[in-house]
């Protein structure tokens, strides 16, 4: 079978490979569809923590369950999706309900080869029924799930303002699970075309431009002065999550989805004078991804208008360093198998 692996920053190269054989409690599945990922582009740059060369990349995926062992309630033929983090199951984050953060974490496609080929062959536990979804909205939920993770962590609550920083995939799907949760929802970006989408698409309460130069006094006012109670980043960049200890409301919660290699601070001053509450919010547990797949079923979110590119997969070599450049207005590229 076909498969597409990155072997160093920048570089890809097709190569066939044997198809995966049926094994004890996996599953097997004809990938469909692929997103492609932030987590995929800063892996091509050369950008992503944990992360070792060669890779298969590919995560957010949907397919035909073609066979399986010990997944009750399954069929064969049924389009399904994945959890794509694979847990040991008895560290202590596991032991706590908190998989998503096992200290023996594999996530497919980033620590381990992932799904871009044809077939796939991935432990039982961790499929998805597609409940009727369509693959491109299947290869949607994991993305879906992380900003819903997020949002869980932040604590959202009815009528809240929240603002989140930045109007990539992962940023869209956390502003739409902080608006389901009943949130006020502000959305901040440098790209005035993304806050354009967020108005458009979305139905966010606001957007401030964060090139601005008085960004901390429209979310002032946008708030009636009491800045937002979650500030959540979905940016990874350095400068934003330094800098946005001063968008928050006091006694709110600051949650990092993005993720960058390099220290961050803030002055403590700042930070203590909030009795802020800072957390990492990494990856999603199967809550919430069932809470991404009922809320696509109840017509409370459309993550397909994210789909700006689509591709074939003996495309995608070619096509991939242009998803780079903000210039080419990519928000999700799909890739058709």
């Amino acid at each position: 079978m076909k498969t597409l692996i990155c072997t160093l920053p920048g570089q890809f190269e097709y190569a066939d490979i044997p198809q995966p054989e049926l094994q004890a409690n996996h599953a097997l599945i004809k990938i469909k569809r692929i997103g492609i990922c932030g987590t995929d582009l800063h892996a091509y740059e050369g950008t992503q923590p944990f992360f070792n060369y060669p890779r298969i990349l590919g995560h957010e995926l949907s397919g035909e369950l073609v066979d399986f062992d010990n997944a009750p309630g399954f069929e064969k033929g049924e389009a399904v999706s994945i959890i794509p983090y694979f847990s040991c199951g008895t560290c202590i984050a596991c032991r706590r309900g908190k998989p998503n953060c096992c200290t023996n974490i594999k996530v497919f496609g980033v620590h381990i080869d992932g799904g871009m080929k044809e077939y796939i062959s991935v432990p039982s536990q961790y499929l998805l029924h597609g409940e009727g979804l369509s693959f491109d909205e299947l290869a949607l939920v994991e993305p879906l799930a992380i900003g819903a993770h997020g949002v869980r962590r932040a604590d959202v609550q009815l009528g809240d303002y929240v603002l989140v920083i930045g109007a990539g995939p992962i940023g869209l799907g956390t502003m739409e699970f902080a608006r389901i949760a009943g949130a006020k929802v502000i959305a901040l970006d440098v790209n005035e075309a993304r806050l354009e989408f967020c108005r458009k698409h979305l139905n966010v309460y606001a957007t401030v431009n964060a090139t601005d130069s008085n960004v901390a006094d429209q979310l002032r006012e946008i708030t009636e002065g009491d800045m937002p109670t979650a500030v959540i980043d979905a940016t990874g960049n350095l400068r934003a999550i330094n800098n946005a200890i001063n968008y928050l409301a006091h006694g709110g919660n600051y949650v990092l989805i993005g993720l960058q290699k390099e220290p961050f601070s803030f002055s403590h001053p700042e930070f203590h004078k909030r009795e802020t509450t800072l957390m990492s919010s990494r990856n999603a547990t199967r809550e919430d991804f069932e809470h991404v797949i009922k809320s696509m079923k109840a017509g409370l979110v459309n993550p397909k208008t994210y789909i700006t590119h689509t591709v074939s997969f003996d495309e995608v070599k070619d096509n991939f360093e242009s998803w780079l450049d903000p210039k080419t207005g990519v928000i999700k590229a799909m890739v058709h198998l």
